[in-house]
């Protein structure tokens, strides 16, 4: 009887995994098609709206559409899911449903690298459009990421106490923010330029930063699927998870290295993004409950996805003037997560 009923649980067990993998799939699936209808829109919308160039064989037209739209499209989706990536990371790593990329001060961090590196070198981002430029924006912005990490971690005296960690963040942030808007004060020709950079926009964005965000979404998308199991484990508790094996002081430092690198890359070509990392996560446990090995990759396609629906409509609400991205998906997010909490508890 004891073999029959360790048969049957094995059969359960087998049946309820493969109904999550099923799941999973589909959700995938729907995010990659939602995927390439944006995209389609994105190459569609311009500067006065909804205007195709396709079907017009003229080499001005070609010329936006692969030197402007096309970058501009792919970059915030590889920006979005770096940002959906980092805050499922960062949710598993705390273990706190209200963490995102920007908890440890990163995003503040990043931009302060950004912004001492454009001021010193009397460059606007636009003007810094090549690999060699576009990979000293994103080396400046993982430095200042880095220093505000390793500056909150001190404060908070590890990751254990999460309030400590959440207060820490928050100094941290509001210290770098400040910082940054001293060393623009500087500057006067190039505080607006870098002010708007800092509102969150995709305008900056070439072939360039495509490449290296894809680069560098592979990267951390690797790295942090390779570490998913113990990120399962420390969900069941720190304890739980080194009586399984794992080198709690290792990891975690692993993770934050890789959450600040995703965050510096995306903050150092569309500038502060806010809530993507936050709801991307949350919009996939709506949906499945899956372990970290799905929820991952799930929540980069999402993140793609969020962004990239908030570039598009920041350029066609208001068209011929564009929205900040940062601001739109900020009020989208924060209905959403309103919303949300309105429904249940996080």
């Amino acid at each position: 009887m004891t073999g029959q009923g360790s048969h049957t649980a094995a059969v359960q067990k087998a049946a309820i995994h493969q109904r999550a993998v099923h799941s999973a799939g589909a959700l995938a699936l729907a995010l990659l098609v939602a995927t390439l209808l944006l995209a389609a829109a994105g190459a569609a919308v311009g500067s006065t709206g909804w205007e195709p160039l396709w079907s017009d064989g003229g080499a001005a037209s070609s010329a936006v559409l692969w030197d402007i739209r096309m970058p501009r499209t792919l970059g915030a989706w590889l920006a979005g899911a770096l940002l959906g990536l980092c805050g499922a990371v960062a949710q598993g790593l705390f273990r706190n449903p209200l963490a995102d990329p920007y908890l440890l001060g990163s995003a503040t961090g990043a931009s302060l690298g950004v912004s001492v590196l454009l001021v010193l070198a009397g460059a606007s981002p636009m003007a810094a459009a090549g690999w060699g430029a576009r990979l000293g924006l994103t080396g400046a912005g993982f430095a200042g990421a880095l220093m505000a990490v390793l500056i909150t971690l001190g404060l908070a005296r590890g990751v254990q106490h999460t309030l400590r960690l959440l207060l820490a963040g928050v100094v941290v942030g509001m210290v770098c923010g400040a910082l940054s808007a001293l060393v623009m004060f500087r500057m006067p020709e190039v505080m607006l330029t870098v002010q708007v950079f800092m509102l969150g926009t995709t305008g900056f964005l070439g072939w360039a930063s495509v490449q290296l965000l894809a680069v560098v979404l592979v990267l951390c998308l690797a790295a942090s699927v390779l570490f998913s199991p113990a990120l399962d484990a420390l969900s069941l508790g720190e304890t739980t998870a080194a009586s399984l094996g794992i080198r709690l002081a290792p990891v975690r430092m692993a993770l934050i290295a890789l959450m600040a690198l995703g965050t510096a890359a995306a903050v150092a070509q569309v500038g502060l993004i806010a809530f993507v990392g936050l709801v991307a996560p949350h919009i996939v446990r709506t949906w499945i409950k899956p372990t970290h090995r799905w929820l991952l990759p799930l929540s980069a396609l999402t993140g793609g996805v969020l962004l990239l629906a908030a570039d598009v409509l920041s350029r066609w609400l208001l068209a011929p003037q564009e929205l900040p991205v940062g601001v739109l998906t900020a009020v989208l997010g924060g209905g959403y997560l309103v919303w949300l909490m309105h429904r249940r508890p996080l």
